[in-house]
């Protein structure tokens, strides 16, 4: 059955039926869409509408196009949060109602490199503690996680026992993050993250840039996250000023 014209462009059209037979199963998780050919005839639409909302569609991760295989529905996110939350990994999958997990890989000390001088406003002699680990969901791992503390802020021993950094620094540091300086993009495929996150040679990560401030404003934790796009969703509240 063909898509019913209306005011807008048809292109907009076809994204809203896709996603509207994607909803009621017609299209289900991981299936492969029918040929472009077959597509198009079936909506009533040109090969090049078709395209333009396909591209759409991908960009907004709805679907996974893989070269010379076709086009498949992608899985929805496991995990949504607002962007402006400032809401730790661990919490987001116990949100999820999974069971959080970590694997440490590496804990260390560092000198300050000079981005770690302008960062945290320290001394070039001042001491980094950086902090490498995946985070699991119900033992599959989901997010590979970069973490940068000034020495001096964090607790000599790092406990293993507690997941989450921001309670670290809350609980044994006595410093309460309230606040932080984000910046998210996209990438494709990172040659070492993406093995340990196991994911398919086309599934995107999504890096999470932040800059987290306690009460006095001081600057104490950076953290990297590389999060498996089609395992979270992060949206913005935006409003009008």
């Amino acid at each position: 059955m063909s898509i019913k014209s209306d005011n807008r462009h048809l292109y907009l059209q076809v994204i809203d039926r896709l996603k509207q037979d994607i909803e009621e199963g017609v299209y289900k998780e991981r299936e492969k869409l029918p040929s472009e050919f077959d597509l198009a005839k079936h909506l009533g639409v040109s090969r090049a509408t078709l395209r333009e909302a396909l591209r759409i569609l991908e960009e907004e991760n709805v679907i996974i196009r893989r070269h010379g295989v076709g086009t498949f529905v992608n899985a929805k996110p496991l995990f949504t949060s607002g962007i402006e939350q400032l809401n730790s990994v661990t919490n987001m999958i116990k949100q999820a109602g999974m069971k959080p997990g970590t694997i440490f890989l590496s804990s260390s000390t560092q000198g300050a490199a000079e981005e770690d001088v302008r960062r945290f406003s320290c001394s070039p002699d001042d001491e980094i503690v950086l902090i490498e680990r995946v985070r699991t969901a119900n033992g599959e791992p989901v997010v590979y996680c970069i973490d940068k503390v000034p020495q001096h802020i964090f607790p000599e021993k790092l406990s293993h026992g507690e997941e989450s950094i921001l309670n670290i620094l809350e609980e044994e540091a006595n410093r309460k993050i309230t606040y932080a300086v984000a910046q998210i993009e996209p990438i494709g495929y990172h040659e070492k993250i993406s093995p340990i996150l196991e994911c398919e040679p086309e599934t995107a990560l999504l890096v999470l840039k932040q800059m987290h401030f306690d009460e006095m404003d001081e600057p104490i934790l950076y953290s990297v996250n590389y999060f498996k796009a089609d395992k979270f969703s992060f949206r913005v509240l935006r409003k009008r000023i």
